[in-house]
């Protein structure tokens, strides 16, 4: 259930004392990105002021994240489990999300999988080109890596139109890596892209 200022009551205050668990995701990448407690007032306060607010126990008050570093999380939604005893939260950070300065506070879990890929291809720019071949790509210039985009689309369509499903799925992980390439070469990311459909979603 997507948790609205007519719905909080509905949720189960009752089982934890007034505080319900709380998971915040990244609302594009769909990682985890910290877990913290909200009670009904939290729950309010972040939807009045669009910034993820939560109840801290230690300083046992409502503690907006970013409010001393300014890496506000905005939310984009809260939602309940099945149970109305736990929250899922999704939210665009400001900056990292935690306080040792990582982008999640699961730093040793992975990103998901593109976008892991996207990191590691954006590792390999000005790396040794006789030992990546990402590397040698951006080393031949961006008509070169247009050029594989285009070879790869071309691949895919005919996979698609022949019914080839094995070649379907290799053929369109080659593409996807060829883009994300290219978006490196262009100095965007995955994310700018996870961007436009967000607003195109609405």
């Amino acid at each position: 259930m997507r948790i609205k200022l007519d719905t909080i009551d509905q949720l189960a205050w009752d089982k934890m004392s007034g505080l319900l668990p709380c998971t915040v995701q990244h609302a594009l990448t769909g990682e985890i990105l910290m877990q913290a407690y909200m009670n009904a007032d939290a729950v309010k306060e972040s939807l009045a002021t669009g910034k993820t607010t939560f109840y801290s126990r230690s300083k046992e008050r409502l503690w907006t994240k970013g409010e001393s570093s300014k890496n506000y999380l905005q939310l984009e939604g809260i939602y309940s489990d099945c149970d109305n005893d736990a929250l899922l939260v999704q939210a665009l950070p400001d900056g990292p999300t935690c306080h040792l300065g990582n982008r999640s506070c699961f730093a040793e879990a992975p990103k998901p999988l593109l976008h892991e890929l996207d990191a590691l291809i954006a590792s390999r720019k000005g790396a040794d080109a006789s030992k990546s071949y990402t590397a040698s790509l951006f080393t031949k210039g961006l008509k070169r890596v247009a050029q594989k985009v285009g070879e790869e689309g071309v691949e895919v369509a005919l996979a698609a139109a022949t019914a080839d499903k094995d070649e379907l799925v290799n053929e369109s992980a080659d593409l996807l890596y060829h883009l994300l390439v290219a978006l490196r070469a262009n100095e965007l990311s995955l994310d700018d892209v996870l961007e436009v459909l967000a607003e195109r979603r609405g």
